[in-house]
């Protein structure tokens, strides 16, 4: 693989931002540990979980922590995206996640995903259904995900339901007509924007874990509050505008981004 130029200008071994990570190199804040330790506790305690935050604020770093955390000898995690079929198309993608056939009709879908999650049950493996983009559900989904939570006459906690999506989810699942589903989510969480801290760490992490050993060193202080005033914290936006920093920077062969070359780029964006 060729290192680009403005990678070997900052002793860089690959690109620092980007976000082709393995779980077990992502950076998590201190300020978010708190968070991903109470998704995993209610997965162990097999509850229900509400992740909600603006985009870009790291739901999917967190999410991808949980999974990293979470023993695959004793879960089973099942991702998905898609968020916006209606019910039928939606047991459908359920069943190809977790490996099953598809069904012709809406009730066989659901009769193969319950009988299902009760075989993993009985093998001691808890699954877990992470809906991301949640928001984005119809309501003829939302009314029906708390019956694919409910077994032994609501009396086993069998599944997992874990949702993702944009702050108005909880303002969506407050009402009344989603309350049996709301009632049964006892894990709720928000994710409120980074602080400045969280941004010199993230970025000092990131830097080092690619082979610059200076980190967040590579911004001057003015540079630093600069990045996080202009991204609010947000990962992707963070993301970006370091990359384009950088870049600028190693063509001009400077050794240190200052917050002149950083309003530049941002000017730009």
């Amino acid at each position: 693989m060729i290192t680009a130029q403005w990678m070997k200008h900052f002793g860089l071994s690959r690109s620092p931002f980007s976000k082709e990570l393995a779980d077990d190199e992502l950076w998590i804040p201190s300020s978010r540990e708190g968070v991903v330790a109470s998704i995993v506790e209610a997965c162990h305690e097999h509850g229900h979980v509400l992740l909600t935050g603006a985009p870009g604020v790291g739901k999917t770093c967190v999410l991808r922590a949980v999974r990293s955390r979470l023993p695959d000898d004793g879960f089973r995690l099942t991702y998905c995206h898609n968020a916006t079929l209606g019910s039928r198309d939606f047991y459908r993608q359920v069943c190809l996640a977790l490996g099953l056939s598809p069904k012709a009709t809406a009730a066989a879908l659901f009769f193969a995903i319950t009988t299902h999650v009760e075989d993993l049950n009985n093998q001691s493996v808890h699954p877990a259904l992470l809906l991301d983009e949640a928001h984005l559900l119809k309501q003829q989904v939302l009314d029906h995900l708390h019956i694919l939570a409910n077994y032994g006459w609501d009396s086993k906690s069998m599944l997992s339901l874990i949702l993702v999506g944009l702050p108005d989810l909880d303002a969506r699942l407050r009402l009344s007509r989603n309350r049996s589903l709301w009632s049964r989510i006892h894990t709720r969480v928000e994710l409120g924007d980074a602080r400045p801290e969280d941004t010199v760490e993230y970025l000092d992490q990131r830097l080092r874990s690619a082979g610059c050993s200076k980190g967040e060193g590579l911004f001057d202080s003015d540079a630093l509050a600069l990045i996080h005033e202009a991204s609010d914290g947000r990962l992707r936006d963070l993301d970006r505008i370091a990359t384009n920093a950088l870049k600028r920077a190693g063509r001009r062969k400077i050794k240190r981004v200052d917050r002149a070359l950083l309003e530049e780029i941002i000017d730009e964006s």
